[in-house]
């Protein structure tokens, strides 16, 4: 199973870039991982929020394949303990899934068809995180569960 990172936005700061290639080499040791930046469209100062979130979604959709198991973050998704995230990975592993997708939503949040197509939604908090933090928050997670699956040091419950 691959692990694929998609978000939609601008690219990192230097400071949070940093972090994420930090995380991204950990998690290399258990399972592949890669990153995906969706630009915003060209004209997004111009577009209405719907209508920048069907641009969006249109261009997340056509990437996905229909084996791709979809992770939506999103404020209103399900919060879940590390442990969950673990054994939602090892899951998917099990399954032998060619993809788990996390996909990070815009500025505006994701088209409603993209809410349909999740497989899960997550919540990372209650709170409001700006999204090249949550880039960062998702990559130790993820290496974080990729841990607690091999029962190594890292997680201390």
């Amino acid at each position: 199973m691959k692990i694929q990172c998609w978000s939609i936005g601008k690219a990192n700061e230097s400071f949070v870039q940093e972090g994420i290639e930090l995380f991204t080499r950990r998690i290399t040791h258990y399972f592949p991982v890669q990153w995906r930046m969706f630009p915003p469209p060209k004209n997004a100062g111009t577009l209405q929020e719907a209508a920048l979130k069907q641009k969006e979604a249109a261009a997340v959709l056509e990437a996905l394949e229909d084996n791709d198991y979809l992770v939506l973050l999103d404020e209103k998704g399900k919060m879940i303990k590390s442990e969950a995230l673990a054994e939602l990975l090892q899951l998917r592993a099990n399954e032998a899934r060619k993809n788990i997708v996390f996909l990070i939503g815009g500025a505006y949040g994701v088209d409603d068809t993209i809410k349909q197509r999740a497989d899960f939604q997550w919540s990372l908090s209650a709170l409001v995180f700006p999204h090249q933090l949550v880039r960062l928050i998702l990559a130790e997670q993820i290496y974080r569960a990729c841990t607690i699956i091999r029962n190594e040091k890292y997680h201390h419950a």
